[in-house]
């Protein structure tokens, strides 16, 4: 069997969270890259590589979040190196389970990830299940962000499995006309869009997640799988919409990651052959274990000793 390849496009920024000491420590985090950590962790490694396309600087920070991700054992042959910019930051706040975040990204390398042409090329056509999110279009300028939805476009129109997440963050984008547009725009490329019900509600007006979930549809994507914070999920195909209920509901430590988590574990076991219900129960299960825990990123060894169940099932 021919080995896949899982490309998540976005940043990784260098992140301060207070531990229960009150003490700020520091990691590495980031909304696809939380996102790759956790199809890392869950897809079989036998069958899939995965790589992270990012831009970072050449400090001694931007070397040791490099060598995280080595060490996490994803690919970092496609992040670029920029002498004259650094790693984003941000600190975490929780309240009641609940994150806020501070940001210091105005010079990010990564918001010049796709200025780099030929390396944004070559790195899809290496892979075969491409992830990007809001948040990578948000921090782009407005020209490079419209490249990198007609390249990913193009990718799809190839026969790759395109996937996009529209975490929907207001502040990033310049007004909420540009929001609106580049989101609407990124899920015509995707053949998957992965949104949160409160995100969608808040931006577009939607009443519910099914008319979430029909907006995207009529977009162009072939598959919707609206979050609704730990509480029933809405799947839509051309075909159908259906509702996944009686998931377990759980008390949060810390909601940081929370989706992202589901999004990789989703992605992992549709790559395996679950179907989409099953595949919903099985993400459910491992964002339930991130939100028990502080921060974005769960110990891979503690998900692969508690592995999910396997399905044998085919995608339908």
């Amino acid at each position: 069997m021919a080995r896949g390849n899982f490309l998540a496009i976005g940043e990784c920024m260098i992140e301060l969270a207070r531990d229960p000491a009150g003490l700020w420590r520091m990691g590495f985090a980031g909304d696809t890259l939380n996102t790759a950590w956790y199809f890392r962790a869950l897809a079989p490694r036998e069958q899939w590589d995965v790589d992270f396309f990012t831009r970072v600087g050449t400090d001694r920070y931007s070397d040791r979040m490099v060598a995280f991700l080595q060490d996490a054992g994803l690919g970092t042959s496609r992040i670029g190196r920029d002498a004259a910019r650094q790693p984003g930051l941000y600190l975490i706040d929780v309240d009641d389970g609940e994150r806020s975040f501070t940001y210091w990204r105005g010079q990010s390398a990564a918001r010049l990830l796709a200025d780099d042409e030929a390396a944004l090329a070559a790195a899809l056509a290496a892979a075969d299940m491409v992830y990007f999110s809001g948040i990578t279009l948000a921090i782009l300028a407005a020209e490079r962000r419209s490249l990198l939805v007609e390249r990913i476009a193009a990718a799809r129109a190839a026969g790759k499995r395109t996937v996009f997440d529209p975490n929907i963050r207001p502040r990033l984008w310049e007004d909420a006309g540009a929001l609106r547009e580049a989101i609407s725009a990124a899920a015509g490329a995707a053949a998957i869009v992965l949104p949160s019900a409160d995100d969608e509600q808040a931006a577009f007006g939607d009443a519910d997640p099914q008319a979430t979930a029909r907006r995207y549809l009529a977009a162009g994507c072939d598959e919707v799988v609206v979050k609704s914070g730990g509480g029933p999920v809405t799947l839509a195909t051309p075909d159908a919409i259906s509702v996944v209920d009686g998931l377990e509901r759980v008390q949060p430590v810390d909601t940081t990651g929370a989706g992202d988590s589901f999004n990789g574990a989703y992605l992992a076991r549709r790559a395996a052959g679950d179907g989409r219900t099953e595949a919903v129960r099985q993400a459910h299960a491992v964002a339930s274990r991130v939100v028990r825990r502080p921060g974005a990123l769960i110990d891979m060894a503690d998900l692969r000793c508690q592995p999910l169940r396997p399905d044998r099932r085919r995608r339908p």
